[in-house]
């Protein structure tokens, strides 16, 4: 029997941006900070694709068991998903031995509507 978790998905319109979109005004220091770290941890190549993994992974979680084949060591694997947890992309779940990783989708359409053009009113 698994200790799994399931998690709620939460709609894309009950999430709180972090900032507004880009077109609507321009960011404070604060917003553009947080943003910045986003953005940052998926400026690696290697980052970006353990990030692809885990998100096109069935359910948006995996198992660092199968993610860990991105031509770097297990030691740089597990520096790179920390980055990834810091920016707030990612969380995890430790279940035995195994560390599980799943994607934080209040993150992701956080992100999405920042790049959107701001609805006309």
């Amino acid at each position: 029997m698994s200790n799994a978790k399931v998690l709620p998905l939460l709609e894309p319109e009950l999430v709180e941006p972090c900032c507004p979109p880009l077109t609507e005004r321009p960011l404070t220091a604060d917003e553009a900070d947080r943003t910045a770290k986003m953005f940052k941890a998926l400026g690696d190549p290697v980052r970006l694709r353990l990030f692809s993994a885990v998100a096109s992974h069935e359910g948006g979680e995996a198992c660092v068991c199968d993610i860990s084949d991105v031509g770097v060591s297990q030691p740089t694997v597990s520096h790179h998903l920390k980055k990834l947890k810091e920016a707030g992309l990612l969380s995890s779940e430790r279940r035995g031995t195994w560390v599980y990783y799943r994607v934080e989708p209040s993150v992701l359409a956080a992100m999405g509507q920042l790049l959107t053009k701001a609805a006309a009113a």
